[in-house]
């Protein structure tokens, strides 16, 4: 066992991992989202949000350099304002109460589902200045407190047309820098330990071939049905927040 975990335990985190990293590899998006209520039934919800960085920043090191080629260039100013942020959600997190941090995670997952059903912005949509710069805050502030920077990300990309692969390089590359300013402003402030990194290096190789598979499958379908899929993984999130909210 690690740290009290059951093998029980570890075996569901693992297939989680998997079905997570494979819905990040495919959408862009959605790993922290899928897998931070899961973590959190058999661990404390703070420390299922840095195992979510960890996985986060290890897997956004994979192909970084054709992700960050293929990016936009809102995705580096985003990712700038995201980390600057990330410290005040992971303070947030530490003082926050166990069920309070559950409630609102599980509330963040079904909110980023309702912000996708708005209207598609007008085509060639430029967006200004400050609504770039509040979905980095926003993000970071979620990363921080929740592990899931993608509910103010997803729609600022999804609701535009653009291209499904710029959206989705653009994505990841605002969840590398996520995920990096998630693990070391846990660490700094003190809300890391160890079993965090240790549990993260067990999940890993689940996430690496999950990625894998995704990475495979975006390759093989169209922009269409690529944008249906990602408005069916928050759907499912959503309702996977709220049904083990009600059973904690």
């Amino acid at each position: 066992m690690l740290g009290g975990l059951t093998e029980l335990q570890i075996a569901v985190a693992v297939a989680a991992a998997l079905g997570a990293a494979f819905v990040r590899g495919l959408a862009g998006f959605g790993m922290a989202i899928l897998l931070v209520p899961v973590l959190g039934l058999a661990i404390p919800p703070r420390e299922a949000v840095v195992v979510a960085n960890w996985l986060g920043l290890l897997i956004g090191l994979v192909g970084l350099k054709k992700i960050l080629g293929a990016s936009e260039r809102s995705a580096f100013q985003i990712s700038l304002m995201a980390m600057l942020a990330t410290p005040l959600g992971v303070w947030l997190l530490s003082i926050a109460d166990p069920s309070l941090a559950r409630l609102l995670i599980a509330l963040i997952a079904f909110g980023s589902f309702l912000l996708i059903l708005l209207p598609k912005k007008p085509a060639h949509y430029a967006p200004s200045l400050p609504e770039t710069g509040g979905t980095g805050l926003l993000s970071g502030i979620l990363t921080g407190f929740a592990g899931m920077p993608g509910p103010p990300v997803v729609p600022y990309y999804l609701r535009r047309e653009i291209p499904a692969g710029l959206a989705r390089a653009s994505m990841m590359t605002i969840f590398l820098a996520t995920s990096l300013a998630g693990v070391v402003s846990a660490t700094l402030l003190g809300v890391a330990t160890v079993r965090e990194p240790t549990l993260a290096a067990i999940l890993f190789p689940a996430v690496l071939l999950g990625n894998w598979l995704g990475h495979l499958a975006f390759g093989k379908i169209s922009d269409k049905a690529w944008r249906g899929f990602t408005g069916g993984v928050l759907a499912l999130s959503a309702l996977a927040a709220l049904w083990k909210l009600l059973q904690t």
